[in-house]
């Protein structure tokens, strides 16, 4: 299902994945999961793209074949790709494991320059070809339906829980509860931490103690955060439309961070007080998705968590309408799309 325009409907195509190189796999697609960054990617939120487009980085399915080289992985196996398919492989950031954050730039799973020449194509398509270096291993006990909305909302809220060194007794406020929050909520609590989600959602209020949170706080222009001051260890942002950060640093310990990773429209801006930051030694700071061993570590600590996505199911036909209330934040919490379905 591909978009030919900023705005028009998706329409299936017919097109060709590139040959079976030495080192790929094939992979035939169960499920792919819909990120609001597929619609942001679509409408040129974030640059011109090239139409049309199949977007979709939240891939999961079973491997029919692989090339002369391939040693990871068997016909059969049980395989998901995330966000990113190539890197340089070569520069300080992907020999450490970070190829997310590749110095010459990675390969994105849509939307970028693959290695013979054409654009990347995404997820939601029947066949994926994909570098064995760039595949993640599906245990057996995550449905391969839950497995896609772990491969970049997942791991873009699990590298910062872990590099901000998040573990038991520590507090943790999880701003914005959706795609991202969720997980965020779910993980940080595996990992032993005290956690108070901010929405402006009432509704979520019992979504949100369900999934693990101690306290929920509604988040409403004017609300009173200062019983709040100074409470947290760390602050991990899932909102993508900008908003008043000023309301937020302040709750923070000293030295503790406020991290974004909820992106919207390139046009938004931060805007926060110096003295805010000053006066408890505050950061703000980003992260961006994991490389291919983190993800692969966030997927086992998944599966040894219990640990799951809250998904909806949709046929490939329910694309547009799911994209609608991804916008209207209605997703409770991911939409998948089943290939077949």
């Amino acid at each position: 299902m591909a978009a030919h325009s900023p705005k028009g409907p998706l329409r299936p195509i017919r097109f060709q994945r590139r040959a079976l190189g030495p080192k790929d796999v094939a992979i035939k697609l169960h499920y792919c999961g819909i990120c609001h960054s597929d619609i942001h990617t679509v409408r040129g939120d974030w640059g011109p793209i090239q139409y049309p487009q199949i977007v979709g980085h939240e891939l999961a399915g079973e491997v029919v074949s692989v090339g002369s080289s391939v040693s990871k992985f068997r016909v059969g196996a049980r395989v998901g790709v995330g966000c990113i398919v190539d890197s340089c492989r070569h520069c300080v950031e992907c020999e450490a494991g970070h190829e997310n954050y590749c110095l010459n730039g990675n390969t994105q799973t849509y939307g970028s320059r693959d290695k013979d020449g054409s654009i990347t194509q995404g997820g939601y398509s029947t066949f994926v070809v994909v570098d064995e270096d760039f595949v993640i291993n599906i245990p057996n006990v995550i449905d391969l339906s839950e497995a896609g909305p772990l491969l970049c909302a997942g791991i873009t809220v699990y590298s910062p829980l872990r590099r901000w060194g998040i573990s038991a007794g520590k507090k943790v406020a999880v701003v914005g509860l959706g795609g991202l929050g969720h997980m965020a909520v779910k993980l940080a609590k595996a990992m032993g931490a005290e956690v108070t989600v901010f929405t402006t959602s009432p509704e979520k209020i019992d979504d949100a103690k369900r999934f693990g949170a101690a306290h929920v706080v509604v988040s409403r222009d004017g609300a009173d955060f200062s019983a709040l001051r100074h409470r947290f260890d760390f602050a991990l942002d899932t909102v993508p439309q900008r908003h008043d950060l000023n309301r937020f640093v302040p709750l923070l310990k000293r030295d503790a961070t406020y991290c974004r990773v909820g992106v919207g429209k390139t046009v938004d801006t931060i805007d926060v007080g110096q003295m805010s930051l000053v006066l408890f030694r505050n950061a703000i700071a980003g992260s961006n998705t994991g490389g291919i061993r983190e993800t692969q570590e966030m997927v086992d600590f998944c599966a040894l968590n219990n640990i799951r996505p809250e998904i909806q199911k949709i046929p490939m036909t329910g694309i547009d309408e799911a994209w609608s209330k991804v916008v209207d934040k209605k997703a409770r919490y991911r939409f998948v799309v089943e290939i077949n379905g």
